[in-house]
């Protein structure tokens, strides 16, 4: 018989609500998903709820209420919004969040009740020491993170992340390769795909030097400003990237078929998960140029 805990999952009803939510919650934390079947951000929340239920099997218990179906504990708990999550913890509730929650934000919440891997510490802490500069001190923190946690696949992408941004593109590509199909198609597996894709568009053009010096000297060259962005991407500035694309769509809104239209979506649905607000704001401003 296998010893590994099974993630704690329930669907949750005014019968069992008292046995599975408030007294379990004297032993673990319970997290509480007043939701809609019929709502996006709902399943969204709940997907992510699970996925981490499973990470951190026995660790918490995530019950699920449809309040469709539970109109009582709907009005109980006074639930205006879905998805709103609930804590409980010693018998009561002890948090409430409001809104579609993404694993990243449910990873911080559940670090406040002691649920956390170390690696993801380690992380945390490579990724502040790459932004201030210290990228060794970073690949140290990463290494020790992979040793002690090597089934935390978010590790090896971080370093994965660091090769690309120091230019060690081929390791990149090596290490990226390497990792299970599931970390290839992850948010950050995703927005990585994106990278190596840029650099080997990149690599077809007349080089980020050259066409900086020619948008310069003919501002209407289009070509250029396009083939600018895409070196600029490859080089994750996204912010200048996207005001060459940005100065096609406004001034040449035709070019290559609505190239730069294309071009500026594609990079907003990569943002749309790492940085939710940088992405509304382009598509905002893209959907003001359109409509003119």
């Amino acid at each position: 018989m296998s010893n590994e805990k099974k993630p704690l999952i329930f669907e949750v009803s005014q019968s069992n609500f008292e046995e599975l939510v408030i007294h379990n919650s004297l032993h673990l934390p319970v997290l509480v998903e007043f939701m809609g079947v019929w709502s996006g951000p709902c399943i969204k929340t709940a997907d992510a709820i699970a996925e981490l239920a499973t990470e951190f099997a026995g660790a918490f218990i995530f019950a699920k209420i449809d309040i469709d179906e539970q109109d009582a504990l709907k009005q109980q708990f006074a639930i205006v919004n879905v998805p709103t999550l609930v804590v409980f913890k010693g018998g009561c509730e002890i948090q409430r969040e409001e809104g579609e929650l993404q694993t990243e934000a449910l990873r911080i919440l559940l670090k406040h009740y002691g649920i956390f891997r170390k690696s993801d510490e380690l992380r945390t802490q490579a990724r502040q020491k790459h932004m201030e500069g210290d990228t060794q001190a970073a690949i140290i923190l990463l290494t020790e993170a992979i040793s002690s946690d090597p089934g935390n696949t978010r590790v090896a992408l971080d370093m994965v992340q660091i090769f690309l941004d120091i230019g060690e593109v081929e390791q990149a590509r090596g290490l990226f390769g390497r990792l299970p199909e599931s970390a290839q198609k992850s948010e950050i597996g995703l927005s990585i795909s994106s990278q190596f894709n840029f650099l080997r568009l990149a690599q077809n053009t007349a080089g980020m030097a050259t066409l900086q010096a020619q948008v310069l000297e003919s501002p209407d060259d289009y070509q250029a400003h396009f083939d600018l962005a895409v070196c600029l991407f490859s080089q994750h500035d996204i912010e200048q990237g996207m005001e060459n694309l940005f100065f096609i769509q406004t001034n040449r809104p035709d070019f290559k078929a609505g190239a730069a239209q294309e071009m500026i979506g594609l990079i907003c649905n990569i943002l749309a998960n790492s940085n939710p607000e940088k992405s509304g704001g382009y598509r905002r401003r893209l959907a003001n140029l359109v409509s003119k």
